[in-house]
């Protein structure tokens, strides 16, 4: 396996863990909806193992998700921002929040960079 590759299941592992984190299941719970073994569900978020098609569909289906959650940003080749984000635990608590509460974050966010814009503006005025 190559680095490329290492770094595509570290991702994929990482929102699956994300998700299953959203859904508020263990990894043992996880295992059993899938008929899946807790060490293989630990090794799927670490990365180390990469499940079948059919296990994908399965795991996206038992957590609700779909499959962009998993692909769409490593397909599109964008940068690899959710290391930063998951290392502060920040998506893993957004992903908690209920829909209004995801709408304060937005509306606060979307202020924050026009804020920073205007300010990055007047610097070079």
């Amino acid at each position: 396996m190559n680095n490329e590759e290492k770094v595509l299941r570290k991702n994929i592992g990482k929102k699956i863990k994300l998700a299953r984190a959203k859904a508020e299941y263990t990894q043992e719970q996880l295992a059993e909806k899938l008929s899946l073994s807790p060490r293989y569900i630990s090794q799927l978020e670490r990365g180390i193992a990469f499940g079948s098609a059919t296990t994908i569909i399965n795991v996206c289906k038992v957590l609700n998700i779909n499959s962009d959650f998993l692909f769409h940003d490593l397909i599109n080749n964008t940068s690899p921002i959710l290391d930063s984000i998951t290392d502060n635990k920040f998506l893993e608590n957004y992903l908690k929040l209920n829909d209004y509460n995801k709408n304060i974050i937005s509306m606060l966010t979307n202020n924050l960079i026009k804020m920073q814009q205007n300010s990055e503006n007047k610097k070079n005025a």
